[in-house]
């Protein structure tokens, strides 16, 4: 098992992106920080995956293709577009994985590959905050246009149990 950060959206969303994919078998949601930009901590996940399922280029391009990874704007303190790796390896390999994503954009992809440093976990209440119930008007308004939109594009990414989760919302 392996383990990788990400970050770029609400952390909310994203944990509700990556705990629907096959080979993910569990998602922590907080903040990370890195120490290669002196970054303060901004919203993120930590994703628990078993790389014989799925491949850190596929949840790179997962992660890319789900929130505005080309945007900057006034928010990205709190929603730093980001991947946070474990060891040199996982930043050699998501840097090429975003250089190669490139060409799926119209506009420069602004997700940094960075060195993991810290992770603080959100408090319990917070925590799989869309499948404890996807009613709430948040889920259904930010939430859910984004799980729709991993279902067109990664299907067969997606755990058939959560296909059928999300298409019922």
């Amino acid at each position: 098992m392996q383990k990788i950060g990400f970050g770029g959206s609400c952390h909310w969303c994203t944990e509700a992106i990556f705990r629907s994919l096959k080979g993910v078998s569990s998602v922590d949601q907080g903040w990370i920080a890195s120490d290669a930009e002196n970054t303060t901590p901004s919203e993120a996940v930590i994703v628990h995956f078993d790389q014989q399922q799925i491949s850190l280029e596929t949840l790179v391009a997962i992660h890319l293709h789900t929130h505005s990874c080309t945007a900057e704007h006034t928010m990205r303190g709190k929603y730093r577009s980001a991947v946070y790796t474990f060891n040199d390896a996982q930043l050699n390999a998501a840097t090429a994985a975003i250089k190669a994503l490139q060409t799926e954009f119209e506009q420069p992809v602004i997700t940094k590959a960075l060195p993991f440093q810290t992770f603080k976990l959100n408090s319990e209440n917070y925590l799989d905050y869309y499948y404890k119930d996807p009613s709430k008007p948040f889920c259904q308004n930010i939430v859910n246009p984004k799980l729709k939109a991993l279902l067109i594009r990664f299907k067969n990414q997606v755990d058939p149990d959560k296909q059928n989760y999300i298409q019922n919302f």
